[in-house]
């Protein structure tokens, strides 16, 4: 069962965080946006840097941002494929590692993360993300869950 896990999440979460990124990037220009609901549009910003844009205009911050997460998918897999992790921890293991190669993916080949998912309250904005981004925020929340049942 645990394989069957690894070959359907994770390939899942990257598939439609690649989708979703394009579309957008189609349908939206640049700096665009399509309002959903008076508190939910869908953008189209570019992100240089990490989370909240953090390390964008460090010069050592695009190399970090690659080599950093390129280090913890390669361990997330080490641990994933040598049954590290208890089934109750797999789950939220495998949203991390299926954003975190989603995101990464970008940084490597766009040089940039493409975020569209846009929360707001009138003129007050939480920061924009994308499916990566809620799939590595949901594994943690669920691996922290997880951790405070046992």
């Amino acid at each position: 069962m645990r394989g069957y896990l690894v070959l359907i999440v994770v390939p899942l979460i990257f598939f439609i965080d690649m989708v979703s990124k394009e579309y957008v990037e189609k349908l939206i220009p640049l700096g665009g946006s399509r309002e959903c609901t008076s508190f939910f549009s869908i953008v189209h910003i570019r992100n240089y840097g990490g989370a909240f844009s953090l390390l964008s205009d460090s010069e050592y911050g695009t190399l970090l941002l690659k080599v950093v997460p390129l280090l913890i998918v390669g361990a997330l897999l080490f641990f994933v494929l040598r049954g590290f992790f208890s089934s109750k921890n797999l789950l939220p293991v495998l949203l991390i590692l299926g954003g975190a190669l989603g995101n990464l993916y970008d940084r490597i080949f766009r040089g940039y993360v493409i975020d569209f998912l846009d929360f707001h309250y009138q003129n007050l904005h939480w920061p924009a993300f994308n499916v990566a981004d809620a799939s590595i925020t949901c594994g943690v929340f669920l691996w922290i869950l997880t951790e405070i049942k046992k």
